[in-house]
C-alpha cells in the first residue's frame, strides 16, 4: 500500500488556489500533501511566491491532509525561526506535518547579500542547523558558534513528539551523508538506476524512515497541449546540479532555458494524455520501493488533474493514509522536557 500525495508549488499557483486545491485533493482520494518553499519562481511564467509557512496553518486547519515542507535553513531561514515553525506546527497537528531540509538553491538565498558558499560549506552548515533543530524541539536551551550563530535561544511551545526531519537527496553521495540526522529520505523523478543508487546509498549508510518521491507529471487530454504545458511551465528546470542549485535569479533560468526543446523536458517530467500510462508510471516507483509518491502537475490550472487523477488513476492504485509524520529514535532527539522541567543549555560546538 502506498500514499499518494498532493504538491503544491508555490512557484507557480497563486496561494488561495493552492488552498482550494489541497481541500480539493482530499475530496477526491489523495491522501497526503506537501510543497515547496521559495521566495522566487524559476521562470517569469510561472509568477508566483506565497509564503509557505503561513499557507501551511491554513491547509492543516482546513483538510485532514499531513504536510510535508521543503525548506533550506542557515541563509534565508535562521535555524532557530525554523525550529520554532516546526514546534508550532507539530504542537497543533500533532503527527500531520514533516519538514524536507536541505542547503537551498542560489536563487531564493542570496537576497540575504551574503556570499552564496559552495556545496560542501552549505552541506556543513545545514548540518549544524539540524543540530540546533533538533535540540530546540527538544526543549534545550540552545547557544552555537559555527556557520550559523544561536545564543541562548529556546522554544517554549513544544510539540509532544517531535515532527520528522526528512533529508532531501537528488545524488548518492547527498543521501548517504544525510543517512546520520534523516527520520526519513525525499527525492525527485529521476531515471530509475539513478533512483536505485540513491535509495542503496541512503540504506547503506543507516538511513531509516520512509522513502518518499515527488513525480513532476502533466496532462492534459491532448497528449500536444500536455508537453507544450510542460514545456512552458517547466523547462528551466532541466538542469541538473550544480547549475540548478548555482543560478541566482529568474532572469538567470529563463536565458538558461531558451534553447530547450519541448521534448526535452519529458526528461524531467512524465508527459501523457495517457491516465493508464501515469498509473504505470506511478506503479513503478512504488515497485522501486518509496513508501509515498507525491505528485507535482506542472501545469498552473490543478482542478481538471485533480479530477482526472481522482477518478482514472487513484483506483487503480492501492492507496493508503501515512503513519503519522514524527521523528524516530535512533536518530531522533531526546524526548521533550516534561512539564516543569527547566532545559537544561545546550552549547554546540
Amino acid at each position: 500500500m502506498t500514499v499518494i500525495g498532493f504538491h503544491n508549488s508555490h512557484e507557480q499557483v497563486h496561494p488561495a488556489a493552492l488552498l482550494a486545491a489541497s481541500q480539493h485533493a482530499e475530496e477526491v482520494g489523495f491522501t497526503a500533501a506537501m510543497c515547496s518553499d521559495h521566495l522566487t519562481p524559476w521562470n517569469p511564467r510561472q509568477g508566483e511566491s506565497g509564503f509557505a509557512w503561513s499557507w501551511l496553518g491554513a491547509a492543516l486547519a482546513t483538510t485532514g491532509l499531513p504536510f510535508g515542507a521543503v525548506n533550506a535553513p542557515g541563509q534565508r531561514y535562521h535555524p532557530v525561526i525554523v525550529a520554532q515553525a516546526i514546534a508550532t506546527l507539530g504542537a497543533m497537528f500533532p503527527g500531520r506535518f514533516w519538514v524536507a531540509l536541505g542547503s537551498g538553491e542560489a536563487m531564493n538565498e542570496h537576497v540575504t547579500g551574503h556570499v552564496w558558499p559552495n556545496k560542501e560549506i552549505r552541506d556543513a552548515r545545514l548540518r549544524e542547523c539540524i543540530d540546533v533543530i533538533r535540540a530546540l524541539l527538544a526543549g534545550e536551551e540552545v547557544s552555537h558558534d559555527g556557520l550559523v550563530v544561536v545564543d541562548r535561544a529556546r522554544i517554549w511551545t513544544l510539540p509532544e513528539q517531535q515532527p520528522a526531519l526528512i533529508a532531501p537527496a537528488v545524488t548518492a553521495r547527498t543521501a548517504a551523508r544525510h543517512a546520520e540526522w534523516a527520520d526519513g529520505l525525499v527525492t525527485i523523478n529521476q531515471p530509475h538506476d539513478v533512483l536505485r543508487e540513491v535509495i542503496s546509498s541512503y540504506r547503506d549508510a543507516g538511513g531509516q524512515g520512509t522513502l518518499t518521491i515527488q513525480v513532476h507529471v502533466s496532462w492534459d487530454p491532448d497528449e500536444d497541449r500536455a508537453l507544450e504545458m510542460a514545456h512552458d511551465q517547466w523547462r528551466s528546470n532541466v538542469f541538473p546540479p550544480p547549475l540548478c542549485w548555482d543560478l541566482d535569479t529568474t532572469t538567470a533560468f529563463d536565458l538558461a532555458s531558451a534553447h530547450v526543446r519541448p521534448e526535452d523536458v519529458t526528461s524531467a517530467v512524465r508527459v501523457s494524455s495517457d491516465l493508464g500510462q501515469h498509473a504505470e508510471w506511478i506503479r513503478e516507483y512504488v515497485d522501486l520501493g518509496f513508501d509515498q509518491v507525491y505528485l507535482h502537475h506542472v501545469g498552473k490550472e490543478q482542478t481538471a488533474f485533480l479530477d482526472a487523477f481522482g477518478e482514472k488513476v487513484l483506483p487503480q492504485l492501492d492507496v493508503t493514509h501515512p503513519a503519522p509524520a514524527v521523528a524516530i529514535d535512533p536518530p531522533g532527539p531526546a524526548q521533550p522536557r516534561r512539564p516543569g522541567q527547566e532545559p537544561q543549555p545546550a552549547v554546540l560546538k
